[in-house]
């Protein structure tokens, strides 16, 4: 099963899934974390280069291309193959962010963005998405007490409700499932592991 985190930054994403990968190993599930962009040593280099503060420059779809190709490396490197041996894969982000930062963020044609991620990713896309909700004064409150400011995060207050609208119009779709992640960290936690154990639970 293919399975995504995925919210505005300070949402809290990265800091489960750890918890998560424990919580469902200790049910006996072979589980692989991962993160976007990322996941590969290509796709780390490209993710050196979105996240650099210094690249004030980068034009919108100058960023969209370089994610799609970090997410091409991605899909044929890591996740077929671990979905194809059974794994339960976990992802930091996937596709659905390209849709709400460089789609609905930088107020691009969503259709043509959605037909670059339909080529990247030869239209893999996750068994469930998990959207973390959370308002945006708050969500870069954490970021930036995190001490984890990248380029994309210094982006305008206005850019970050843009995403935050495109995501909540996104999570109405049947494989979308939202979680509060205002609440305290335990409850999120715990929603997300009930979340996930009723997506793998054997359909009856």
């Amino acid at each position: 099963m293919f399975i995504t985190l995925e919210g505005p930054e300070g949402s809290g994403k990265t800091s489960h899934i750890p918890y998560l990968v424990e919580f469902l190993r200790e049910k006996g599930y072979t589980v692989f974390p991962t993160r976007e962009p990322g996941g590969t040593s290509i796709g780390e280099q490209v993710r050196e280069v979105l996240n650099d503060l210094k690249n004030t420059e980068m034009n919108a779809r100058t960023e969209t291309l370089l994610f799609q190709a970090a997410r091409a490396q991605f899909v044929e490197q890591v996740i077929k193959p671990r979905l194809a041996d059974g794994e339960v894969v976990i992802s930091d982000r996937y596709a659905d962010s390209t849709i709400a930062y460089q789609g609905y963020g930088h107020q691009q044609d969503l259709s043509q963005v959605y037909g670059l991620i339909e080529y990247a990713t030869g239209g893999l896309s996750p068994d469930l998405t998990i959207y973390l909700d959370v308002d945006i004064e708050t969500g870069l409150k954490r970021k930036k007490k995190a001490e984890e400011w990248n380029r994309l995060d210094a982006y305008t207050v206005e850019f970050h409700k843009r995403v935050r609208a495109g995501y909540l119009k996104m999570a109405k779709s049947e494989k979308w499932v939202t979680v509060d992640a205002s609440q305290c960290w335990d409850d999120v936690q715990e929603n997300l592991r009930e979340k996930i154990m009723a997506a793998l639970a054997p359909k009856k």
